[in-house]
């Protein structure tokens, strides 16, 4: 089971980390063209800033999850691997546990936040602001999910084996 997670968690975040580069890449585009159109050819466009607002919320609440997978926002690493084995297991499920309750609590109020966005409007788009909003939510549960599959993964390397007789 322990390969069947990390297999998965680890295709997950490989799809993350593209779509974070993407949406990265299109906000730099878009600024770029900002500025273009407005201080070169003189276009008078109004919605690249707005554009690179959302892609930026969007882009950097999606990295949390490969964070999580990378374990770059959790722990002390180095205090944690100078405990007892034992110890360690145990504390890294308390924080694990911890965490996950964090993000889906996240989850839930941010898809209570993306719900109640459909009655605000952005200012240039005139769209509701479901989709920027709906970010919270996404990106708390991909974290969860995420956090979920590397603690079965780590879990399951530091578990006491079984001597074979």
């Amino acid at each position: 089971m322990s390969q069947m997670t990390d297999r998965f968690a680890r295709r997950l975040n490989w799809v993350i980390e593209r779509l974070c580069a993407l949406l990265v890449a299109l906000m730099v585009l878009d600024v770029w063209f900002g500025i273009i159109s407005r201080y070169m050819v003189d276009l008078q466009i109004t919605w690249t800033e707005e554009l690179a607002r959302y892609l930026m919320i969007w882009g950097s609440l999606l990295a949390v999850s490969c964070g999580v997978y990378y374990r770059e926002h959790v722990g002390l690493m180095l205090l944690l691997e100078s405990l007892p084995r034992k110890l360690q297991l145990v504390i890294r499920v308390m924080l694990d546990l911890l965490g996950l309750a964090f993000f889906m609590v996240l989850a839930w109020y941010g898809f209570n936040m993306a719900r109640d966005g459909a009655s605000q409007y952005a200012t240039i788009f005139n769209m509701t602001m479901t989709l920027p909003f709906a970010a919270v939510p996404v990106s708390a549960g991909l974290a969860a999910l995420q956090m979920l599959l590397v603690s079965i993964r780590d879990v399951s390397r530091l578990a006491p084996r079984e001597k074979k007789s």
